[in-house]
């Protein structure tokens, strides 16, 4: 079965779907999220396994992914919380969103409109192996350094989203 993602305007406005990875084929615009998660000074991130489409191998938030066509981005990422990382029981909280265009390629682009979310959390995590290599919680004042002297470890996404989210959760 494909997955169909949204499309949307400028404003985040539905305007049709499409089949994923044909929006990723060609810069379509469409909803995405974004979920960080924290705790105590702390912000858990991720590896992206190896076998992702883009980004492999990259660290970048906790969670993010896309919702659904007829699904609310909320339920989305309650959804994508315990496929990918096995967190269940916790409602995070928008607190932004962006737009950001990334080319990859020829045949491979990231246009989104990118809801970001986070929610405090410490308890288990599950990590799924078809979307995760590693986690691991990182101060935040340590992920602030690395994202400055190291970005190319990191998910182009999240070197825009995390400085924002660090800005709010110090």
């Amino acid at each position: 079965m494909t997955e169909r993602i949204i499309l949307v305007d400028e404003f985040d406005r539905p305007i049709g779907s499409a089949e994923k990875m044909e929006a990723h084929r060609t810069p379509k615009l469409h909803r995405a999220f974004s979920v960080f998660i924290h705790h105590n000074g702390y912000m858990l991130v991720q590896q992206r396994a190896m076998g992702k489409y883009h980004s492999g191998g990259l660290w970048a938030n906790a969670c993010c992914s896309h919702p659904r066509e007829d699904e609310s981005t909320e339920l989305a990422v309650v959804r994508r919380l315990e496929q990918e990382i096995g967190v269940r029981g916790i409602k995070p909280v928008e607190l932004f969103s962006f737009v950001y265009e990334h080319k990859f390629n020829d045949c491979l682009y990231e246009h989104e409109y990118d809801h970001v979310f986070a929610a405090d959390y410490s308890g288990a995590l599950s990590a799924n192996e078809d979307e995760i290599m590693e986690t691991k919680w990182i101060e935040f004042g340590e992920l602030s350094s690395r994202l400055r002297k190291t970005p190319e470890e990191f998910a182009v996404w999240f070197l825009i989203a995390a400085p924002r989210v660090l800005a709010i959760k110090r």
